[in-house]
């Protein structure tokens, strides 16, 4: 009996610590996409208190159910790996089915969080939050092709922001910094066929951009 009960003291023991360890590292999470979703809100000025704190709580909800999101689709992916290893077709079948589903639940999780910022604060503010998630990759790259190649037309600068503007909306969902400008640089190389289809020698547009650094610096 004295042994049960030592048993079943250990066990408890065991599962406080361990529920413990797990709010801590929740507490800690939570702190850091707090502070993340403050250094993207601090440059847009949204001046009044009650709101700023309503929109940094979806931010951070926001943050919050991405990363629920993509730790639980990959502990899947690793079970569906598991059951099929050495089946590479129906591996290959199973995953991207379930791939396919979850991106229609990530869908839906970017479209609430627009809808709920939508509420709150107005598109240019809205824009800025997506640029923020995002490391200011959309600007930054935009002006960045306009640089390099000075000549651009109107359409070709349309055409070039509209991919950025995609990159953007799938690179926001992304699980992490890595995931997020591997998403923006699959859409640079869209960009880049498109330019080279449009008659641009793309190599020799970024000597000469390098050139005129230089000359500018010099």
């Amino acid at each position: 009996m004295k042994r049960k009960l030592r048993l079943c003291l250990v066990l408890l023991l065991s599962l406080t610590q361990y529920l413990t360890h797990a709010q801590t590292e929740q507490q800690k999470y939570i702190a850091v996409i707090t502070e993340r979703s403050d250094k993207i809100l601090k440059p847009i000025g949204i001046t009044d208190t009650v709101k700023y704190n309503l929109v940094r709580d979806v931010l951070v909800e926001q943050y919050q159910l991405l990363s629920d999101h993509h730790d639980a689709r990959a502990e899947e992916i690793k079970t569906i790996k598991e059951s099929f290893h050495g089946q590479k077709e129906k591996l290959d079948l199973e995953r991207a089915n379930y791939e396919k589903s979850e991106d229609v639940k990530l869908l839906a999780i970017h479209d609430s969080f627009i809808g709920k910022l939508n509420k709150l604060i107005d598109e240019e503010q809205i824009e800025q939050i997506k640029d923020g998630m995002t490391y200011g990759v959309l600007p930054l790259t935009y002006q960045a092709y306009q640089d390099m190649i000075p000549r651009l037309t109107k359409t070709q600068k349309e055409q070039i922001f509209t991919y950025l503007f995609e990159a953007r909306e799938h690179a926001m969902d992304a699980s992490g910094s890595k995931e997020k400008h591997g998403v923006f640089g699959k859409y640079k190389g869209r960009i880049n066929n498109y330019l080279s289809k449009e008659g641009y020698n793309l190599k020799e547009e970024g000597e000469k951009w390098d050139a005129r650094r230089a000359a500018k610096g010099s």
